[in-house]
């Protein structure tokens, strides 16, 4: 097992956020929100419901516009350097009902003009990884809660965009399935070591998988702490019986509730 290597503080962020600021009419929900993620680190975001988390998230993508503070890719804050800089998974996995799961697999990739057939190349030597191979041809409904997380994810990295952005992937799952798409997900992770910014309720979660917490206050959403989480990997259960773990779990939760 190998300790998680601290990013270094000199190093250019892959993803900076910087004084964003958001509201919704008189409604402040992002007040001086900074914080950053370094090429091929795992980082997550906790905070009450309503704080401002998901709004972070559409500002990200697109969605939303920020009232102030600027959004930097390698340094750079340019809206060329965002386009293209995002792929993003939702808190529901969304696959079209209508399509089987290869279709649904490429259908990112299609959308960015992919021949269906060059997009399917792409898939394919990922199935095995994400335990799809042999249900390409079957229907959403025909799949496991925990299965179709998993093609949801796969449709999201195949685009192959520098930063996945999840947004609480797991949290509709049963105890158990997401524990198990949690030990999944580090394995995924530490073969490719995407840049990662996670949401989650789950404090657990966020030790369990995270090499940095920020936790966010109540809205007006700004960061209470960032918390390095500097546990060995690859992660196992056993990690969470680690008194570290348990310290850190309690800062987290102590950051929260405070």
């Amino acid at each position: 097992m190998t300790a998680a290597a601290p990013a270094q503080a000199t190093a250019t962020p892959k993803l900076e956020l910087r004084g964003l600021a958001k509201s919704f009419g008189t409604l402040e929900v992002l007040r001086d929100l900074s914080l950053h993620a370094h090429a091929g680190e795992f980082v997550s975001i906790l905070g009450p419901s309503g704080s401002g988390k998901s709004t972070t998230f559409s500002i990200l993508t697109g969605g939303e516009r920020a009232d102030g503070g600027e959004v930097s890719i390698d340094g750079d804050a340019s809206a060329a350097a965002r386009a293209g800089a995002f792929a993003y998974m939702p808190q529901k996995d969304v696959l079209l009902p209508w399509r089987r799961i290869v279709d649904n697999l490429t259908l990112g990739l299609e959308v960015q003009g992919v021949k269906r057939a060059a997009a399917r190349a792409r898939v394919a030597p990922l199935l095995e990884t994400f335990g799809l191979a042999g249900f390409e041809q079957h229907w959403p409904a025909q799949l496991s809660g925990g299965m179709r997380q998993r093609a949801a994810l796969l449709r999201t990295v195949v685009q192959e965009r520098p930063i996945l952005l999840l947004d609480e992937p797991f949290g509709a799952l049963d105890a158990l399935t997401r524990t198990q798409m949690q030990r999944w997900l580090e394995e995924v992770w530490e073969r490719y070591r995407w840049t990662v910014v996670l949401i989650t309720h789950d404090v657990r979660e966020a030790v369990f998988l995270s090499d940095r917490v920020y936790v966010l206050s109540q809205r007006p959403a700004t960061v209470v702490t960032e918390v390095a989480v500097p546990l060995p990997r690859p992660r196992t259960l056993e990690t969470l019986a680690d008194p570290v773990a348990g310290r850190i779990e309690a800062q987290l939760l102590e950051a929260l509730l405070g």
